[in-house]
């Protein structure tokens, strides 16, 4: 039986369904292979300008090579030296003769793949930021346009109080600017590993450069400038320290969290028919029944979220287990679950943009379900209402809770609840009638949205608005 190729091997889903071009391509082959190159580029013109014999020739025939990639060949010397850096660099010195002698100079493995990892996290760790501030104007729209919409709030899923669903929509909108803050504070003070030989102590650029302590510290300094690090690790062994990546996948897994809870909140609402995914056109939501609506799209926020959020448990077995100045058994680990990490949080991201990019919030149905709850919500103004006027709270609370419960069993509970309240309580309807105005049981909700997006959210987004955001197209 002939096979279709592209079939033959596992593809994973983020590369085919979840995640965009630009985060699958940051932790591709390519980007790798040519962070390597313009590392060792990066390398040479610092160690020339400082002095070593390196010339504009080797330096040339490197920069013109740096994405001319033989896959082949690379693989062909990996098996041969079992070592996939010194694989990489014969690869490169294929292609670049004048210059294999310079190749490397001084380093050990970890000054690309480190540095690269480094360079690829800052990268990724900002795309991904521009995505989430992305969702944070979202939100913040949404959350401004309905600040005063009444609607029912749940603790433990059952009916609470009066809310809005700006001030719902808030509680999603700060757990994100959380997130936000952090990922832009970890951006910040992400640090370039620089040239730190093979334990981390330097002893081979203080050889090269003939125990001048200065020139190695210009060294490091010109290649972290170069790839735009303010911020070099002070200390290290062969590796950087694998506590970075714990800070990291961290933060990704706080965001999935957030997202998760998002997701849920939303799912919940979907079966309440108070807030509705976009639904396309052609869209099916069950191949059985044709008038399903399913929330798909944060079901599937919900289990990359759990996925991620399963991934930050690496890191810290990894951090702990790193012996003196390194040992090997991180690479493996570190090669499958930093990527899945980055990736999964990129999916959510396009997820989360879809859905909010054009909700249906049904304010008629939020409404309906609030009113439905009435005689029961009006209970605590009851109660402060008539405790101002003198009398005993917990008395007022017996007679409340025996005049709700024979109210509940009418066919027009809140009408019920009046008359009961008028001859109990002694007020009179028109002021119970106005203690049931869903607009008057609101609290500050409304003000609270105005006060958190003008003192919170759009100070944060006017200093980090978000750029041209690539969000793929079809949501498979």
């Amino acid at each position: 039986m002939q096979k279709c190729a592209r079939h033959e091997e596992y593809v994973s889903p983020f590369s085919a369904r979840y995640c965009s071009p630009e985060i699958s391509f940051l932790f591709s082959a390519h980007f790798k292979i040519t962070m390597f190159r313009k590392l060792w580029v990066a390398l040479a013109k610092a160690e020339k300008k400082l002095g070593l014999p390196i010339t504009d020739k080797q330096i040339s025939q490197m920069e013109s090579n740096v994405e001319k990639i033989d896959f082949d060949k690379i693989e062909e010397y990996e098996k041969k030296f079992r070592h996939d850096v010194m694989a990489h660099i014969h690869a490169f010195g294929d292609l670049c003769p004048d210059a294999k002698s310079i190749i490397h100079l001084g380093t050990t493995s970890s000054y690309v793949t480190d540095n690269a990892e480094l360079i690829q996290f800052k990268e990724a760790l900002s795309l991904l930021l521009n995505k989430l501030l992305f969702v944070l104007q979202k939100l913040s729209d949404l959350a401004e346009r309905y600040a005063r919409s009444p609607c029912l709030s749940y603790t433990h899923f059952q009916p609470a109080q009066p809310t809005t669903i700006g001030k719902r929509i808030c509680l999603w909108l700060q757990d994100f600017l959380l997130d936000a803050r952090d990922w832009h504070r970890i951006l910040q003070e992400i640090p370039f590993l620089g040239v730190k030989g093979a334990t981390g102590t330097q002893s081979s650029f203080l050889a090269l450069f003939e125990d001048d302590h200065n020139q190695v510290a210009k060294l490091e300094q010109m290649i972290a400038t170069h790839f735009g690090f303010e911020k070099i690790l002070p200390i290290a062994g062969q590796t950087y320290t694998r506590k970075l990546d714990l800070t990291l996948l961290n933060a990704l897994e706080s965001f999935a969290a957030s997202a998760h809870k998002f997701a849920t909140d939303f799912r919940l609402l979907a079966h309440e028919q108070e807030m509705l995914e976009p639904f396309g056109k052609s869209q099916v939501g069950s191949s059985a029944m044709p008038y399903k609506r399913n929330p798909i799209y944060c079901e599937r926020i919900c289990g990359l979220s759990r996925f991620a959020i399963s991934l930050a448990q690496n890191p810290a077995y990894t951090a702990a287990t790193q012996w003196l100045e390194r040992s090997l058994d991180d690479s493996s680990n570190r090669r499958l679950c930093i990527p899945e990490a980055f990736l999964s949080i990129d999916a959510i991201l396009n997820l989360m943009a879809h859905v909010l990019s054009a909700p249906e919030i049904q304010e008629d149905i939020a409404l309906d379900h609030l009113e439905k709850q009435l005689p029961l919500l009006t209970m605590e103004h009851i109660l402060m209402e008539t405790t101002k006027r003198g009398a005993c709270r917990q008395e007022i609370h017996e007679q409340l809770r025996q005049i709700t419960f024979k109210a509940m069993k009418e066919a027009h509970p809140m009408e019920a609840l009046i008359r009961s309240a008028e001859k109990t309580l002694g007020l009179k309807r028109k002021e119970l009638e106005a203690m049931a105005n869903p607009k008057k049981l609101i609290g500050r909700a409304p003000e609270q949205v105005a006060h958190f997006l003008k003192t919170e959210v759009r100070p944060f987004l006017k200093t980090h608005s978000p750029g041209k955001v690539s969000i793929p197209q079809v949501l498979l």
